[in-house]
């Protein structure tokens, strides 16, 4: 239990995004500055350090809800990163200020990164979907509604969550024909594709692409068969930790979004594992598109050090009243 009071809204952002009503790595980070921005709108605390700690542990109370998605916690040294002032007054609209201008220049990358990667995709192209990303949509919706391409698109349902009838559902309103395929048969429809367009939820600083459990194998065969992978993924994704040589770690879900308890007991009650992400290496990717420009993988830690330099802290970290 919490010594701190937290905003009802704080709370039911932490749950929305653990249970993944909030999905979407820009999803998450807007969803989590806003949380922020209503805790400092709605703090009680009287005396400045008691609001910093409050701030803190409404950020500790986010961002242990999805460990993998690094969104989450840049959006979160955005906010308290920047907030200062020597009275409460001040600190709470410093926090305000700050979480809506996070929200703002989120909402400005996408739509950048969207005009950059319809670059790379031709008119006439196949491309193929794994999961869903509002950043490699946002390519797209350029492509097709801005530079008027006619694109198709062959959409992996992506299992056991299903998130491709996601990117099914927004292509079709594009009026982009879609055919979905059962993620098993990707090599087979790979030799349709022009491109594998994904997303990222975190990007480590060697390149590598972690990303929805699939995304490796698809990686692999796409790389055998010759067709170019493109990772749309704001700057937000980017991992700054990993540049001090920490790992991203690994979100592990509920195993019954792989099988049912009744199910299970008939199988003879096997062990289940349901990893929602793996690690694409860069050798696998052609080309990382940010609202930044494009980069190959090797280069992205030249833009990590540009954007959090060599180092970065956890500003939601206790102090030592806080223990």
């Amino acid at each position: 239990m919490s010594k701190h009071t937290l905003a009802d809204e704080l709370e039911s952002t932490a749950e929305d995004i653990a249970e993944m009503e909030v999905r979407g790595a820009a999803t998450i980070a807007d969803a989590a500055a806003t949380a922020l921005r209503e805790q400092a709108e709605t703090s009680s605390a009287g005396r400045p350090e008691a609001f910093r700690r409050e701030m803190r542990a409404a950020a500790r109370r986010l961002v242990e809800t999805r460990p993998t998605a690094v969104s989450l916690p840049n959006a979160l040294r955005y906010v308290l990163g920047d907030m200062e002032g020597e009275t409460v007054d001040e600190l709470r609209e410093s926090a305000v200020d700050s979480a809506r201008e996070f929200c703002a220049r989120l909402e400005r990358a996408q739509d950048d990164l969207g005009r950059i990667g319809a670059n790379r995709i031709r008119d006439g192209d196949a491309v193929m979907f794994h999961c869903h990303s509002t950043d490699a949509l946002s390519c797209v919706d350029h492509a097709v509604n801005e530079q008027d391409k006619h694109i198709e698109a062959i959409v992996k349902e992506t299992r056991p969550r299903k998130q491709g009838h996601i990117t099914a559902r927004q292509l079709r309103d594009w009026d982009v024909p879609v055919t979905l395929i059962v993620d098993n048969a990707a090599h087979r429809y790979l030799d349709d594709a022009d491109h594998v367009l994904v997303g990222a939820d975190s990007i480590a600083a060697d390149g590598s692409v972690i990303n929805k459990i699939g995304t490796a194998g698809l990686a692999v065969s796409a790389r055998e068969r010759g067709v170019p992978i493109m990772v749309a993924a704001q700057t937000i994704k980017l991992h700054p930790d990993t540049m001090t040589g920490n790992t991203v770690e690994i979100e592990y879900r509920d195993e019954a979004e792989v099988v049912d308890d009744g199910t299970r007991s008939d199988l003879g009650d096997p062990a289940v594992q349901n990893p929602a992400f793996d690690v694409t290496p860069p050798r696998h990717v052609d080309a990382i598109v940010t609202e930044r420009g494009q980069f190959p993988p090797e280069s992205i830690v030249v833009l990590l050090r540009e954007l959090f330099g060599e180092t970065t802290g956890t500003p939601w970290a206790e102090d030592e009243a806080e223990r």
